[in-house]
């Protein structure tokens, strides 16, 4: 499992291949280490964005805050959080305007950023608990879908929730609950299970992330909350500037995934 461009490298020198500027996803690299969603926006909006997250736990989990015009994460040594992702996605006033490698020009010392958990560690303990993850055995990324769960808003922040859809064989539902359960700082428990059209989703037209071929016999959908939430949230929003991660392009920590677990 993971992608061929990284190779069975460690976190420390992924990250300083997508500081060269390397980018692919990063869908079961470095097994084992957390990975993470990142939302970074100007201070005047941090606490707004601080509470938003508090109020939407499941979508928004924090792993870490930066100091105002600070790069650097207490998840990751030496980590650079301008460079040290394959891919990011600009958002000025609601709009997308940009798919970058590197933020070092959109850089100010203004600047917070929100690293938050990714279903990607639980996805390990998933197939750890023998329950099958489809997108990883098709090799694309987990479809995600904005959904009609709407967030508690703060301040300027509202929106829909996006989700990501797994489809579970019946017998294995609960065993799926129950190990995501145990991953609370990474979503946690799933936020629906079986029928799509009562959270508002079509299954054949994900917003993000890839496309799975099938539903088959004997499974059903089940949906996660998302890290892509906040850039829902960012469109609807519409301040002035927002940086998140690409979907499916994560930012890989030092962090092993056992830590994040509740016993």
């Amino acid at each position: 499992m993971g992608n061929a461009v990284y190779g069975l490298r460690s976190a420390p020198e992924v990250r300083a291949m997508m500081r060269q500027g390397v980018s692919a996803p990063t869908q079961g690299v470095c097994e084992g280490n957390v990975q993470a969603n990142l939302a970074i926006l100007p201070k005047q909006y941090a606490y707004d964005f601080l509470l938003f997250c508090y109020r939407n736990p499941k979508p928004c989990p924090i792993l870490d805050v930066t100091d105002p015009g600070s790069p650097t994460t207490r998840l990751a040594k030496g980590a650079d959080l301008r460079t040290d992702l394959p891919k990011y996605r600009v958002y000025e006033s609601g709009n997308y305007v940009a798919e970058v490698t590197d933020i070092s020009t959109y850089w100010s010392s203004d600047l917070v950023a929100f690293v938050i958990g990714c279903s990607y560690t639980f996805e390990a303990a998933l197939l750890a608990g023998g329950v099958p993850v489809r997108h990883i055995e098709q090799g694309t990324v987990v479809p995600m879908y904005t959904s009609n769960i709407q967030c508690a808003p703060a301040g300027v922040f509202s929106g829909p929730t996006v989700i990501t859809m797994r489809p579970i064989p019946y017998e294995l539902v609960t065993k799926a609950v129950q190990i995501t359960s145990r991953y609370p700082g990474v979503h946690g428990a799933p936020v629906h299970i079986g029928d799509p059209a009562h959270v508002g989703v079509d299954l054949n037209k994900p917003e993000y992330g890839g496309q799975l071929s099938e539903i088959r016999k004997g499974e059903t959908p089940v949906f996660w909350a998302c890290g892509v939430t906040p850039q829902a949230v960012a469109q609807k929003s519409k301040i002035p500037l927002m940086i998140t991660h690409a979907p499916g392009h994560m930012f890989i920590t030092d962090i092993r995934n056992e830590h994040l677990a509740a016993l």
